[in-house]
């Protein structure tokens, strides 16, 4: 069994994963990620003044924290198989 957890598995995953984004307050952005197994992960991204409010700057930020939070969650699942391997 392997023992890493992949960018091109992180990307695979956020690829086949449902999104929604929104403006919140004209300075907020919230993304919210539905994995293909149905867990969501929700991130958000502001700014101080409204009239610096980047949609696409705050959407790309709020991504990035979802990747991250996969490859968490993927290290996570692969060292409880790992362990029970182990145990086994």
């Amino acid at each position: 069994m392997k023992n890493t957890v992949t960018q091109e598995q992180v990307d695979q995953i956020f690829a086949k994963s449902k999104k929604e984004v929104s403006t919140i307050f004209d300075k907020c952005t919230v993304v919210s990620c539905q994995l293909p197994n149905g867990f969501i992960i929700v991130e958000h991204s502001a700014c101080v003044d409204p009239q610096n409010y980047d949609y696409y700057m705050g959407a790309k930020i709020c991504e990035e924290r979802i990747k991250n939070n996969i490859w968490e969650l993927e290290a996570y699942r692969l060292h409880c198989e790992l362990h029970e391997q182990k145990l086994g």
